[in-house]
């Protein structure tokens, strides 16, 4: 079972990014998206600072972030890349399962993911993450490789701290339009 003090601040950066761009949304009326908490079960608590020490996760989590876009429900998950290769492990099958259900009822769903050596951002689309997704059950490669995502879907980071991610959402619809 994980512990929560052992995950660290993994993916804290690109979150941070991701929330200051929802609160820009939200103040310009664009966008309503909230970050989902991870259900956790405190074990040790430092009851003079009133901190959790020791906790761990209490169920599985599904995605990270659930909103409207427009009139659009969407949901995604952010991930952290170190290197030019994504490891599938990253993501649990739980997740697939529940963005597979939540574009079943018309939502959108996909995964920003940050590849922090580039200092670039990317709009996974659900039907793109499937077909990566795929691969495990086909015995393949249980990742993909930078130099596969499509050029069209690499969010643009604006001065400012601003992921714009609505821009990228935009195509996404487009094409699911088509």
């Amino acid at each position: 079972m994980a512990t929560w003090n052992s995950r660290g601040l993994r993916g804290s950066t690109l979150e941070d990014i991701i929330n200051f761009t929802n609160e820009m949304y939200e103040g310009k009326k664009l966008a309503l998206v909230q970050k989902i908490p991870t259900p956790i079960k405190p074990i040790t608590i430092d009851k003079e600072k009133r901190h959790i020490t020791l906790a761990y996760f209490d169920q599985k989590s599904t995605v990270d972030y659930i909103g409207v876009v427009q009139g659009y429900p969407i949901c995604f998950d952010a991930k952290e890349c170190g290197t030019d290769t994504f490891p599938l492990q990253n993501i649990h099958a739980h997740q697939i399962e529940f963005m597979k259900a939540y574009e079943e009822q018309g939502g959108v769903s996909f995964m920003i993911l940050s590849f922090t050596k580039r200092n670039e951002f990317y709009y996974l689309r659900f039907q793109e993450l499937i077909g990566y997704w795929s691969r495990i059950e086909r015995g393949e490669p249980k990742n993909f490789k930078y130099k596969e995502l499509d050029r069209n879907f690499f969010i643009s980071y604006q001065y400012g701290g601003c992921l714009n991610y609505l821009e990228t959402l935009n195509r996404d619809l487009v094409m699911r339009e088509q």
